[in-house]
């Protein structure tokens, strides 16, 4: 009697590929969310405000950052941990979450850094790093989500 292999939303002992590529995601999303929070991970801490292009605190010195960006990094974290169990779940987090950062990459480049309407608050180096999330998130969905088929 020769045991079957797992179905495609049934976790391998170590999880598939993209369940790894969900875990690295998650672990960055929530390793920010707890960064922006620490003083002298994020620079001009004191300045930093709840949202709003007002906030002057940089993550690394580098990403501008409110304690809503941190929150959103943070839930964005959590949905991940919730969700990368399954190779389904994997697949959706990273496709859909690269769609919104995709989405934000666009949104930032349209609005002015002074404007209202830069309530994350956004800066050109976030713009480039939602831009790359956009591409590592979607692309590794794509890629990893057809290797499932050819372990059929």
């Amino acid at each position: 009697m020769t045991a079957e292999k797992p179905g495609p939303d049934v976790p391998h002992e170590r999880g598939r590929p993209i369940q790894w590529a969900a875990l690295i995601v998650t672990i960055l999303f929530l390793a920010a969310g707890i960064l922006g929070f620490i003083p002298g991970a994020t620079t001009n801490f004191m300045s930093m405000r709840f949202a709003g292009h007002h906030s002057t605190a940089l993550l690394l010195g580098l990403f501008q950052v409110s304690i809503l960006h941190n929150i959103v990094h943070l839930l964005f974290g959590i949905v991940g941990a919730l969700v990368r169990r399954s190779p389904a779940g994997s697949f959706h987090y990273l496709l859909w979450g690269g769609i919104v950062y995709a989405v934000l990459w666009i949104y930032g480049l349209v609005i002015g850094a002074e404007s209202a309407a830069n309530f994350v608050p956004l800066n050109t180096p976030d713009n480039w790093l939602h831009f790359g999330l956009a591409i590592v998130m979607i692309g590794s969905a794509l890629v990893l989500n057809r290797r499932r088929f050819k372990d059929r």
